[in-house]
């Protein structure tokens, strides 16, 4: 008898959250504060370094001077500006959404050191003599733009300029300095330019008696009020050296988010088309409970205040991919179950019971990955590394409780009793529950081939592939970006197409040559631009204005200074160890030490697969690179737990290994049971990535490239490296100890969510 009252349930369920989803979604994408990369502005990473030589450079004048740069980014007018302190000595800026980058960097590097020197260039009052916030801009009888400041001791400014109203024309001026350099520049050298760098002179004719001095000169409005605001906020007592910056033109972001966006509906399209014609009902299941991930994680996002880059979107869409995953490893044990003559409710309770272990095993993994991108990676890669974990932690509300909640009520309503056609299994292939089977011993489409037996040649090519990578890498090497190597990326972006030569001459126009110039795009609208030198902030003004003005549409530039370059290389060295390290204990505690070994082994020829082929297509390697080869390091250890899960299953069942025999039939035997389930699990996430790589924006192409050949490597190491070098191990231990092995079956746990 079928029980209405669940299947009204569940229509009444999925109302409700279409109508959540529907009602919310809206005003959550539009609260959602995007990265620079997604709709333009520039980030800025400043070494704080002291003046004069001797000086040290505390905590508390770092904190001081980036509440210094704090109050300037104020008179920009930017929204939500991001100020952090790193490392003790560095402070990040970043501001989304300027519209004058160059303004802002000038307004932000400007130094406001205010001294007034007489003509011999002696200091006779600094800016420590104002009073704060005293700074602002007004006019003159004349009306021209004037700043007016106020002092801290009047009586201090009659006595100067009572000494100086005493001097013979010229001597008796008063010349005020913004960032007067000692031993560069003086008075009388300056005064023989027709722009000369100080800001007045203005003669002293007759001592002054008031707290309020009027800075004059050929000023703007906008040049008035800037050099109020930063007297206002505060003369830095130190000096900030670029050691890092990237900034994106409005045009280059609208453009990155339109594509990227169109990649992920197309992706996500693919995927629920897949999962509906291959596991029938539980897919239109996994399509809804899908929907709900997407809006689940965006809100999450939003609560967390957290900024959306362009990983951070391709983090999402790839874990669309990487979240029905734990849908298909739980149908495939239902579907199991219901080969073995189980009613569907007992499949239905003994599928999800045994997929839990696999799918928190396999995700735990994946988020030690996204640990270490978030605490190694820079802002770009942290966006992308927080989005991966809140995806993972997000799937398994709605993936695996979610999911369990909705098929739930339909097993329980009695509706797909005697349908398993429904949850995509062929009737034919239903054994009789009279003759006793158990799901590890159903035959699969793979009996016929033996894994084990041919684990020398996978060995062999495996070999022949690794010592042809290394010759490729001493040969042609890796085509390092900016990022690792240092010096300085522009992408030039044009509708209309470009040419190298077109390109190659406005470079010599602008005055900035350069031999490196790579075209990219549909219509080859992209150009990429590298220089070894790192630019200063005046000459990417320069070659922005002259861009911005040929194409209509403003420049990337980024600039990676030789510290900072050595420093990031260092620190994805030290993530991709730390990364594979806890992977080695997880597995270890979970499983077994050969697992862990076999599992190890594998990712490293992941991530070296990787390496070679972006060293052989010459592909530039950039910290979006070292994002994807983390990504890799815990996908593929996903894939290798489902079949080391399974391994271990039929360990348990088989108690003893007495013989070779014993262990190659153990591992022949989760190989077959489990390929199915292996290949479509990352022919989801394939589905997604080739979308990413084909319509997404080209500032992630390569991270794609990079995530699809792990992929396909990861499938390759987990089916024929890892396994097969767990049988080698297990081999030297049983001729070792010239006994029988004999496995324990390990206590379930029995705090599963149950529906």
């Amino acid at each position: 008898m079928v029980k209405r009252s669940r299947i009204v349930a569940f229509f009444v369920i999925v109302l409700l959250l279409g109508g959540l989803i529907g009602g919310t979604t809206s005003n959550i994408l539009k609260d959602i504060k995007l990265g620079l990369d997604l709709q333009g502005g520039f980030e800025v990473l400043y070494q704080v370094e002291p003046i004069k030589d001797g000086d040290k450079i505390t905590s508390e004048t770092v904190a001081n001077t980036a509440d210094a740069l704090d109050k300037r980014i104020n008179v920009l007018g930017v929204s939500e500006p991001n100020i952090q302190i790193e490392d003790g000595n560095r402070i990040r800026v970043q501001l989304a959404g300027v519209e004058d980058q160059n303004q802002a960097r000038e307004i932000l590097s400007t130094q406001a050191n205010l001294t007034f020197r007489d003509v011999n260039d002696e200091v006779r009052l600094d800016g420590s003599d104002l009073v704060s916030g005293g700074a602002q801009q007004t006019f003159d009888q004349s009306n021209n733009p004037i700043v007016s400041l106020t002092l801290k001791d009047h009586q201090q400014f009659y006595d100067l300029t009572k000494e100086l109203s005493q001097e013979p024309p010229p001597d008796n001026r008063l010349v005020i300095w913004l960032d007067f350099e000692e031993g560069v520049d003086s008075y009388e050298k300056e005064l023989a330019k027709e722009d000369p760098k100080f800001l007045s002179d203005p003669q002293v004719s007759k001592p002054i008696n008031s707290e309020e001095v009027q800075i004059t000169g050929n000023f703007t409005v906008e040049e008035a009020q800037n050099l109020a605001a930063l007297l206002d906020a505060g003369a830095l007592p130190v000096k900030l050296t670029e050691v890092y910056s990237t900034s994106v033109g409005a045009k280059f972001g609208e453009q990155a988010m339109d594509k990227t966006v169109t990649a992920g509906i197309i992706g996500i399209a693919i995927v629920f088309l897949f999962m509906l014609i291959f596991y029938r009902f539980p897919g239109f299941i996994a399509m809804i409970t899908l929907s709900v991930y997407i809006f689940l994680i965006l809100w999450i996002f939003d609560m967390m205040n957290g900024v959306l880059t362009l990983p951070g979107i391709a983090a999402l869409i790839l874990g669309v991919g990487m979240a029905v995953d734990a849908n298909i490893i739980t149908y495939e044990r239902i579907k199991e179950e219901l080969k073995v003559g189980k009613s569907v409710r007992a499949a239905f309770q003994a599928g999800n019971k045994s997929s839990f272990m696999t799918i928190l095993d396999a995700n735990v993994t994946t988020i030690l990955a996204g640990a270490v991108l978030f605490y190694f990676g820079n802002s770009s890669v942290k966006g992308f590394a927080t989005m991966l974990i809140v995806s993972i932690l997000a799937s398994f509300l709605t993936a695996v409780w979610g999911s369990r909640l909705l098929l739930g009520l339909w097993v329980n309503s009695g509706a797909l009793n005697k349908k398993p056609s429904w949850l995509g299994v062929n009737p034919k292939d239903v054994k009789d529950i009279a003759d006793n089977y158990d799901t590890l011993d159903l035959p699969t489409k793979f009996d016929k081939f033996d894994f084990a037996k041919q684990r020398n040649k996978f060995f062999a090519l495996s070999g022949i592939l690794i010592a042809a990578g290394l010759i490729i890498l001493a040969v042609f090497r890796l085509n390092l970006g900016i990022d690792f190597a240092q010096g300085t990326r522009m992408e030039i972006l044009s509708n209309e197409g470009l040419t190298a030569e077109s390109v190659s001459e406005e470079l010599e126009e602008a005055g900035y040559p350069s031999d490196e110039i790579v075209l990219s795009g549909d219509n080859n609208e992209i150009g990429v631009v590298r220089y070894t030198e790192v630019l200063n902030k005046d000459e990417i003004a320069e070659l922005k204005n002259h861009f911005s003005e040929v194409y209509d549409a403003e420049p990337n530039i980024s600039t990676v200074s030789p510290i900072i370059g050595k420093e990031l290389a260092k620190n994805a060295m030290i993530a991709v160890a730390i990364a594979s390290i806890g992977i080695i204990i997880y597995v270890t505690l979970r499983f077994e030490v050969y697992m862990a070994v076999g599992a190890i082994v594998a990712l490293m020829h992941d991530a070296f697969f990787i390496i070679a082929f972006f060293s052989l297509t010459r592909l530039e390697v950039d910290l979006t690179f070292i994002a994807a080869v983390l990504t890799i390091v815990g996908y593929s250890i996903n894939d290798t737990i489902v079949t080391f899960d399974r391994l271990r299953e039929n360990l348990q069942k088989k108690r003893r290994l007495k013989t070779v025999e014993d262990i190659e039939e153990v591992v022949n035997k989760s190989l077959r049971q489990t390929l199915t389930r292996s290949v479509s699990t990352v022919i989801t996430v394939v589905f997604t990535v080739v979308a990413l790589m084909i319509f997404g924006s080209e500032t992630i192409t390569n991270f794609s490239i990079a995530l699809l050949v792990g992929l396909i490597s990861g499938t390759y190491s987990s089916v024929f490296i890892a396994s097969q070098l767990w049988i080698v191990l297990k081999k030297k231990e049983l001729k070792k100890k010239g006994t029988i092995i004999t496995f324990k079956e390990k206590k379930k746990f029995s705090d599963e969510p149950q529906v």
